[in-house]
């Protein structure tokens, strides 16, 4: 497979990846800051520079907004074309990498991907987020699912789709490590203590926000703690957001296209994914807090960015072909 056909899919995948993960954060967290009885302006400043904070998009926003509030941050989050993350972007860089590989893609997946970008650029979203944005959110949620399913079912399962599933999973991770890390960023309200009704709400949310909620009671018993929802999001190996799952996935694909049997590697991003899924087999959540929570996902996402450097470097460049 060509490299910019590679780089392409690969791409493709993780713009997808990235919108529904942010449409989702800012579907659930506009419901929980509803869930608390204290509407304080800086409990909700709090609440919405957390998700900045994850979303590794405060900079920027600093740059464009005076103050904080929670239309400002989802119209930024949204809509803002000069945020590189927004979700507007996502999906135009999605479709514009899908154009370039009209070829190797289905007509019905570039169909699905030009009709949410028609969704967002003509006017119809717009109207749709001014008349309910939890509304706008979960319909553009279900769109990109239904982009996802459409690839599987009718893409061509060869090196195109595993470079595809590479950009899903490697995003997905990385999204699942931020998520679970804005619980780092907001702070409990004063006077609550761990395992309070904040406590529980927010670590709710974290799961809702994965869509990992129906998941997680079905094989967690008893009440909401931190401890079971970080053990879930990080280490469960049947889930398909935690991180344990996606890096799998990741390194299943890695070496379908290299064709090395797993348990080898034969270039860098397969070494260091193959090192990274080792470490998730075999620790424990216990070793995991020992380290500190923030502190673990911080070295995740860091390991996870050396991941997709190396995939660059060993496929995705080339000069004329």
């Amino acid at each position: 497979m060509l490299s910019r056909v590679a780089d392409s899919c690969f791409w493709l995948s993780r713009y997808i990846e990235r919108a529904e993960s942010n449409a989702r954060i800012l579907d659930v967290n506009m419901q929980l800051i509803l869930d608390f009885e204290d509407q304080a302006p800086p409990l909700v400043q709090r609440h919405w520079r957390a998700v900045l904070a994850t979303l590794e998009d405060q900079e920027l926003y600093n740059e464009l907004s005076q103050e904080i509030t929670p239309d400002a941050v989802l119209e930024f989050v949204t809509f803002e074309k000069k945020n590189p993350h927004a979700i507007v972007t996502s999906i135009a860089n999605a479709r514009e990498n899908a154009r370039t590989v009209r070829e190797q893609i289905s007509s019905e997946m570039w169909e699905q991907i030009n009709r949410t970008h028609l969704y967002l650029r003509d006017g119809r979203g717009r109207a749709d987020f001014n008349d309910s944005p939890i509304d706008f959110y979960r319909r553009l949620v279900d769109q990109l699912h239904a982009f996802q399913g459409t690839t599987d079912a009718t893409m061509l399962h060869g090196d195109g789709w595993d470079f595809i599933q590479l950009g899903k999973y490697l995003e997905r991770a990385d999204s699942t490590s931020r998520v679970l890390d804005i619980k780092y960023h907001i702070l409990l309200p004063s006077g609550e203590q761990v395992g309070g009704n904040a406590d529980i709400t927010q670590w709710m949310a974290v799961l809702r926000s994965c869509s990992g909620m129906e998941a997680y009671l079905k094989t967690s018993v008893g009440q909401v703690t931190g401890w079971q929802v970080a053990e879930f999001l990080v280490l469960h190996d049947e889930f398909p957001r935690s991180i344990r799952f996606c890096v799998d996935q990741l390194d299943s694909a890695l070496h379908r296209i290299s064709d090395c049997d797993r348990g080898h590697f034969s270039n860098e991003a397969e070494r260091l994914c193959g090192t990274l899924r080792s470490s998730l087999d075999y620790t424990t959540i216990g070793a995991v807090f020992q380290t500190g929570l923030h502190q673990f996902l911080d070295q995740t996402q860091l390991r996870l960015i050396q991941i997709a450097d190396a995939i660059t470097q060993t496929y995705c460049q080339w000069k004329d072909e």
